[in-house]
């Protein structure tokens, strides 16, 4: 006898509003870790003293927030403005060439799977109802649902406070130890650790593998760690 699954499964909501926001998330705090991460390495494997890596890693932490907020804000507010414009557009062809507004929703709904033969039902519901059919031709059309847009406020405030949250674990260590060598222990010990959870939490909800993810997170980091500090050498050797 099968089993009904309502009787199995719980019912799983989605993570709502913070979905749209989901990338500034993840970019921003990503970002911070591993960008001031690999700007400590590098100076520290240039010979600097512990007190300019901190000075460097808050100056590169205040310049990366800063960066990557106004950033957010201006891709966010211009992608915002050009769906204004092509909703505006959308309105005139609605008023204007309303058949081939039509013909063009028919179109998606036929590649969506309707079948031919429900399609003159489906269509009947937008035939008349302005409001309707530029909804349905934003989200169709041009991907934009109205809870699901983007503000650019938010956008910045996530992208630049995160990728403030993300450098901490990179520079906190040089601001309470004396010298280099245990502060970059710890600086690589918790930057590491917070990309791996970061991972982790990004396949939580991405409902993918949590220890690949976070692995896969710390490694990249790792690597480029490496690749850090060998160019800092480098150069340092170079100029001294």
């Amino acid at each position: 006898m099968a089993l009904d699954r309502s009787e199995t499964l719980e019912y799983e909501p989605h993570i709502g509003e913070i979905r749209q926001y989901w990338r500034d998330i993840i970019l921003g705090v990503n970002d911070g870790l591993v960008s001031v991460f690999l700007l400590v390495v590098g100076v520290v494997g240039g010979g600097l003293t512990t007190d300019q890596v901190l000075l460097t890693g808050i100056a590169g932490a205040l310049a990366g927030a800063v960066s990557m907020a106004a950033g957010e804000y201006l891709a966010t507010k211009s992608q915002d403005e050009v769906f204004n414009a092509e909703l505006d557009l959308e309105r005139i062809h609605i008023e204007h060439f309303r058949d081939e507004e039509m013909a063009q929703l028919r179109g998606f709904f036929r590649e969506m799977g309707v079948a031919p033969q429900d399609l003159d039902a489906v269509l009947s519901g937008f035939s008349n109802n302005d409001k309707a059919l530029l909804n349905a031709m934003a989200a169709l059309e041009f991907g934009v649902v109205e809870s699901e847009r983007r503000s650019p406020y938010w956008a910045m405030t996530a992208s630049g406070l995160l990728f403030l949250l993300g450098s901490v674990p990179a520079v906190l260590p040089f601001a309470l130890f004396a010298t280099n060598a245990p502060a970059l222990a710890w600086a690589s010990v918790l930057t590491l650790a917070s990309l791996f959870a970061v991972g982790v939490i990004k396949a939580n909800v991405a409902r993918t593998g949590k220890i690949r993810s976070g692995a896969e997170n710390m490694v990249i980091a790792g690597l480029g760690g490496l690749a850090a500090w060998m160019l800092g050498d480098l150069v340092g050797r170079g100029l001294a």
